[in-house]
């Protein structure tokens, strides 16, 4: 009977030795994608809080420039693509989905660019408190976005090298898609080319 609790024990051992590192490697796993979603539901934030401000700025513009119909027909347009594009409970995992959002956002941010070229042409419109408002509002929610979305991708790669790391991808492999490899943001593309400035 001595001789069977031996090998009884070491095997008890083991058993629990890997039930530990399993449930390590999941709790790692989940408070890293808990801080993932969090770091999204921000740069969400950041993308809503420039949605809500849009509609005060066109409506800003259009006054002081009835004519550039095209441009504001542009703004809205973007704006109403990135309010049809709808991400799963995470996103991120989707690379489908990840894509589609990132380029609703460029194509909103290259349409308020080019509001912008417009109100040069405007030096009256430029002078307006109102207009100066919500240029600051913007260009702070501007700032916003671009730290959010830093800092998402600074999460992402937390998860995503936890997730990569040996033996934690077997338990990630394991688990299915809940435990997806994270999608990044990038630069738009063209941003590697600087502007070219014209006097």
């Amino acid at each position: 009977m001595k001789k069977l609790l031996g090998p009884v024990g070491i095997l008890i051992g083991l058993v629990v030795i890997l039930a530990l590192w399993v449930m390590g490697a999941y709790n790692g796993l989940v408070s890293l994608d808990q801080k993932a979603l969090s770091q999204w539901a921000q740069v969400e934030n950041a993308y809503q809080r420039r949605a809500d401000l849009i509609p005060n700025l066109v409506e800003t513009v259009k006054g002081a420039a009835d004519f550039e119909k095209e441009t504001f027909t542009a703004v809205t347009e973007a704006r109403a693509k990135v309010g049809q594009v709808q991400l799963g409970s995470n996103p991120a995992s989707d690379p489908a989905a990840f894509a589609k959002f990132q380029q609703a956002q460029d194509g909103l941010s290259s349409a308020l660019s080019r509001l912008m070229v417009v109100v040069e042409k405007y030096p009256d419109l430029k002078a307006t408190q109102n207009f100066r408002d919500l240029q600051v509002q913007l260009e702070g929610t501007e700032n916003r976005i671009s730290v959010e979305r830093m800092r998402f991708n600074e999460a992402a790669q937390a998860f995503n090298t936890k997730r990569m790391r040996f033996p934690t991808v077997i338990v990630a492999n394991f688990l299915g898609t809940r435990y997806q490899e994270k999608a990044y943001f990038k630069s738009q593309a063209g941003a590697e080319t600087a502007p070219k400035v014209q006097f």
